[in-house]
């Protein structure tokens, strides 16, 4: 009898265990799981942010843009006001001839025209907004993570900016390109490859903080350096078209934040690749490259 109860006793004990190491397992893939979806929820929630940040900046382009366009609005208000009362008084007095009647005729018809150039700017603004966060997007998913704050993109004026953090291009100090920098130079190269008669300039940024090693001189002489060293891997290893390559130093006399704190001179110290497409080109840069064989 003793035998019998430890055996069930036993058998018991085995299926608890059992158990236990299911439930464990169970307990592991959920947790796993979660957790994967908890990490393509927060990308997700940074690639919105991402697109909120460049939807406000072309929003405030565009007020700018319509604060332009309200004062000329009541620059044409005041023309034509003027033009009516100017009009009716010539009539009154009777001393209107001709050759003053037709040059009033055409001051008011050049009015017409100027309040239609204001719709056609409405339409402008509404289009190039949409254009341009199309673009700024399409780079920027091309060249690298929409997230990523060492890869800023923008547009100004017609001409695409791709700024580039030195921390991800050169060690400190160096101007030699590192190896893990060749990938993000490859998506840019295959970006401008995708245009032959594009034309686009390196610059090299530095920071505020003397420098002098070796042969350099200077923060003039390690920008232009660093400049050149991308202009090279541009050419020679991906093969864009030399004639269409302007490389420039810049040194440390165009930040784009301030030089007093180690985070602004760290975004002061970049390389900036300045495409400058015609109006034609503008708008295949809206196009995906497709990948070739030849880029790596």
């Amino acid at each position: 009898m003793k035998q019998c109860t430890l055996i069930v006793f036993a058998a018991l004990l085995l299926c608890s265990c059992v158990s236990n190491r299911k439930f464990s397992s169970m307990q592991t893939f959920w947790q796993n799981r979660y957790d994967s979806l908890n990490g393509a929820f927060g990308r997700s929630q940074n690639d919105l942010r991402s697109c909120q940040n460049n939807v406000a900046d072309l929003t405030a382009q565009r007020n700018s843009l319509q604060t332009q366009n309200d004062n000329l609005n009541k620059q044409v208000g005041f023309l034509k006001e003027n033009n009516t009362m100017a009009l009716n008084q010539l009539r009154d007095l009777s001393v209107i001839t001709s050759t003053q009647a037709e040059s009033i005729r055409q001051s008011l018809d050049n009015i017409g025209a100027l309040n239609a150039q204001v719709q056609d700017l409405h339409a402008s603004i509404a289009r190039r907004d949409s254009l341009n966060l199309a673009l700024v997007m399409n780079l920027k998913g091309a060249v690298g993570d929409l997230n990523d704050k060492d890869i800023n993109i923008k547009v100004d004026k017609g001409v695409v900016l791709i700024d580039i953090s030195d921390r991800l291009l050169f060690r400190s100090g160096r101007y030699e390109v590192t190896q893990q920098a060749q990938e993000i130079l490859g998506r840019v190269a295959l970006i401008l490859k995708n245009q032959p008669h594009i034309e686009f300039m390196v610059e090299g940024h530095t920071d505020n903080v003397p420098f002098r090693r070796g042969p350099l001189l200077d923060n003039w002489d390690l920008s232009v350096k660093r400049a050149t060293s991308v202009v090279r891997i541009l050419q020679v290893r991906y093969g864009l078209p030399p004639e269409h390559i302007t490389a420039a130093g810049r040194s440390e006399y165009n930040p784009i934040q301030t030089n007093e704190t180690a985070e602004g001179r760290a975004a002061n110290r970049r390389t900036r690749i300045v495409i400058l497409p015609e109006l034609d080109q503008f708008f295949q840069l809206l196009e995906r490259p497709k990948t070739t064989e030849g880029t790596k």
